[in-house]
Parts: structure tokens; C-alpha cells; sequence
């Protein structure tokens, strides 16, 4: 490698960087060539004296990830293999176990898992720690290296090793990979009532969500006494799609506003006219696991009252990420703005709070198990909007109305507690006279869901 070209490709990038004032701009001129002159004399001195022969493009592409990594949880360089990882994803079909994943401590942490894949069903959870794969260790290796291994083949069988917070002994699974081919919208009709699942946020969830709410409305014959939108273990995808989901049950007014690093670079995306659902009750489950355009969506029917939230606080990620092609192969994914909901609440941090909390008591570990949020990741970013509103602490009490055990539900058929709590809610509402939901859907499930 040409040393001297490389200093000077970054010597003219760093000007970019430095401010404009003369005084200003010699005191970081200097600072950045100190920098970049530190950074080659180490580049050298490990090309030349490490144990063994290392390849230039490994090291640049190791101070690259760790320059990103330095930044905050979210930002990353893809290479080839990430990249092509990402679009399949974002279009809504790649290969795996169906988990979505990060890096603590050098341990695999499980996000969530996406619902009606082989992590799914094996029973992995949000919080989990993957230890072992196929019997190797897998602490201290890099994310990506993790992930390579619980890829293959379809029909290839994986064992994995789970430790669970509360737990006294590691759980062993062994799971077959599939081709993750996700649909990103369920629907179904119980009691009545429209349920909608959205799993993911990926191309065309939009027009997806407005295809169920016909397909609901087709199946009963007429529209439902209300919704549920389930975004539970949601980890977000695409801002569009998650403005276009907002906006097929809103009527008017703002979804969200991002806003850059700039006073003036705010960006403001609204509703245009048209509730697809006539203005029906509509209840939105949201859990630890409903990340970043899941909180949009929720955000925005909770701030404009047009939907009441329920379950539990979710993870709390309101950054955004660009991506920025580097080259046809290769991309850099970089965090560029915050999002705020319409009352220009952040939630980074704190995530979106409830408006009535209903615990998972049909899952055996509910009690035991931590709940894993944006705020338990090192190096993200803090919430810059200060509150005093004890979202930020951990979901505490125990509501004297949610006393059962999960063995006394699943006696009842109860699988599902929160979805099941929301049903009643509907049903309760529906069970009122006329007048009592004058004066909005919204308001008037809250007073039933809290009975």
C-alpha cells in the first residue's frame, strides 16, 4: 500500500470535517494530521512486527468497523455479504433461524425472534444469550461471524445453546433452518374482532395492512366492532412503510418528524386524508421486543388518540439509519437522524409507554425473565428530551387484576394473555350503549380496558 497516498486521501477528507473559522481551522488542521499520522504509524507497526503476515484490506476494514462501533449500536459497514443480507431482508425473504440479534459483552443477545420461524417455535426469547453453536463457543467472535454460523442450507439441522436470565441451567435446541420467506402481514377474525399482525417492516407492509382490513371486512360481511394491531417482537425496517401503516388508520395530521444533526434539517411526514378502518376502536399491542417503526406507528395513534396502546413498555430505538452505497457491494449504514413522535416526544431511551400495561402471564418465564432495551446497549445514543415520567423505569407493580398463573390460563385454553385481554377489551366496549363511545373509540376503551 502507498502510505503516502493514503495520508493525503485522508488529509483532504478530514478538511471537510473542520470548521470554517481560519483559527479554528488551523488548530484541527493539526489535530486531524496528528490523528491520521498516529493511526499509520500503527498500521505499519502491525504489518510489520505482528505474529503473522495480516492483509492490508482486513486492517482498513477493521478501523472502519470500529470507528462505527465507536459511534453507537446502530451504525455499521456492510460488506458484500452484509449488504446482499440487508436487501434480502428489506424485501421480505432471506435465509436463517428467523432471529434477530446483537452483540453484549461479547455474548450473542437475542432482540426477538420473528414470529412462525424455527426460533420462534423453538421457544427463543427476547434477552436470551446464545452461548454455543453446534457445540463451539461462540464468545468473543464478531457478530457477523455469529450469524454466518446459524446460516445454511435449508433443511440443515443447528444446535444451539441458550442461557436464559432466571433460569438454573442452559437450554439446549436443536432447530432446522428454513428459508425465511416472511410475510410481513397476518390477519385473522376472533369473536368478531379484525387482528392484524405485522411482523416485519419491509416493501409493502403499507398496502399489505390495507389488504387485511378488506380481507377482514370481506370475511364477516360487514366491518368488525373493532382492531388489534399486534406489532409485539417487531423489530422495525423501512420509515416509509411504517408512515404508510400510520396512515391507513389515521385521518389527517403529522405521523412522525425526523430531524438531523442540523438546527433546520427536520423532516415531517403526515397523513393525507382516508381512515381505512372508519374510525373503528383499534387497540395496538407493543412488547420489549417492538423496536424503531413499530414505536413510529404506535407513537403516532397513541399521540393523535387514535388508537389505545397496551402490553408492555416497548424497546425504546428512536434513530434512524441511512444507507449509504459505498460501492455496488458494499454500503455504509449510519445513523442520521432522531425520530419524534407528533407531540415531539423522543423515545429513544424510554420507548413507547402503554397506555394500560397487561403483562405476558401465559409465558411461563414472564416474571423471571429481564427485559432487554435500547438503553441496555453501550454506546447509545441519550434521549436529549429530559422527562421526569418514570417511563424510563422498569415496568414495577403487579396489577392485583392480573394475578393468574400461567398454568391456570393455558387450563382455560388462554395461549395468548395479551392478545386475549385485548379481545375482551373490544368486547366489553362493544357491550356498551351508543353514547358512551360519543366521544371517541379511543377514550372510551381506555375506561373499559382499566375495569
Amino acid at each position: 500500500m502507498n502510505s503516502t497516498l493514503f495520508r493525503n486521501a485522508a488529509a483532504l477528507a478530514a478538511l471537510a470535517l473542520i470548521p470554517a473559522t481560519t483559527a479554528a481551522l488551523a488548530e484541527a488542521e493539526g489535530s486531524n494530521y496528528a490523528a491520521l499520522d498516529e493511526f499509520m504509524d500503527v498500521f505499519q507497526k502491525v504489518r510489520s512486527d505482528y505474529v503473522e503476515k495480516v492483509d492490508d484490506q482486513k486492517l482498513i476494514r477493521g478501523a472502519i468497523s470500529g470507528m462505527l462501533a465507536s459511534l453507537d449500536p446502530h451504525s455499521s459497514f456492510l460488506d458484500a455479504s452484509d449488504f446482499q443480507t440487508l436487501k434480502t431482508q428489506t424485501e421480505g425473504s432471506y435465509g436463517g433461524l428467523g432471529l434477530s440479534v446483537t452483540m453484549e459483552d461479547g455474548t450473542v443477545k437475542v432482540i426477538a425472534p420473528t414470529a412462525d420461524t424455527p426460533a420462534a417455535r423453538a421457544g427463543i426469547k427476547a434477552g436470551d444469550y446464545i452461548t454455543h453453536i453446534d457445540g463451539e463457543l461462540v464468545y468473543g467472535s464478531t457478530l457477523d461471524e455469529a450469524v454466518e454460523k446459524m446460516r445454511g442450507a435449508p433443511g440443515t439441522k443447528i444446535d444451539i445453546t441458550i442461557v436464559r436470565p432466571g433460569r438454573d441451567k442452559p437450554i439446549e435446541l436443536t432447530l432446522t433452518r428454513e428459508i425465511i420467506d416472511i410475510k410481513p402481514v397476518k390477519w385473522e377474525v376472533k369473536d368478531g374482532i379484525g387482528v392484524i399482525q405485522i411482523v416485519s417492516f419491509s416493501a409493502d407492509t403499507g398496502a399489505d395492512v390495507r389488504s387485511a382490513i378488506r380481507s377482514i371486512d370481506k370475511a364477516i360481511g360487514h366491518k368488525p366492532a373493532g382492531y388489534i394491531l399486534d406489532l409485539r417482537s417487531n423489530p422495525g425496517g423501512l420509515l416509509d412503510e411504517a408512515v404508510a401503516v400510520s396512515d391507513t388508520f389515521l385521518e389527517n395530521g403529522e405521523i412522525v418528524s425526523q430531524r438531523g444533526r442540523q438546527r433546520g434539517d427536520i423532516e415531517r411526514y403526515y397523513a393525507k386524508p382516508g381512515d381505512d378502518t372508519n374510525g373503528a376502536p383499534i387497540i395496538v399491542l407493543v412488547d420489549a421486543g417492538s423496536a424503531s417503526a413499530s414505536e413510529i406507528v404506535a407513537g403516532a395513534l397513541q399521540d393523535q388518540h387514535r388508537a389505545l396502546i397496551m402490553g408492555e413498555r416497548s424497546f425504546g430505538k428512536g434513530s434512524v439509519q441511512t444507507l449509504l452505497p459505498l460501492s455496488p457491494t458494499t454500503a455504509l449504514r449510519l445513523t442520521t437522524a432522531r425520530y419524534y413522535t407528533p407531540s415531539g416526544r423522543s423515545v429513544q431511551e424510554g420507548g413507547i409507554k402503554p397506555d394500560v400495561r397487561v403483562p405476558q402471564l401465559s409465558d411461563p418465564d414472564y416474571k423471571t425473565r429481564p427485559r432487554f432495551r435500547e438503553s441496555d446497549l453501550r454506546r447509545h445514543l441519550i434521549n436529549e428530551i429530559k422527562t421526569d415520567d418514570p417511563v424510563f423505569e422498569e415496568d414495577a407493580k403487579d396489577d392485583p387484576r392480573f394475578a393468574m398463573s400461567a398454568e391456570e390460563l393455558k387450563k382455560e385454553g388462554i395461549e395468548d394473555f395479551q392478545l386475549h385481554y385485548a379481545l375482551e377489551t373490544i368486547a366489553r366496549l362493544k357491550a356498551q350503549p351508543a353514547r358512551a363511545v360519543a366521544g371517541g373509540a379511543t377514550d372510551a376503551l381506555k375506561k373499559v380496558a382499566k375495569r
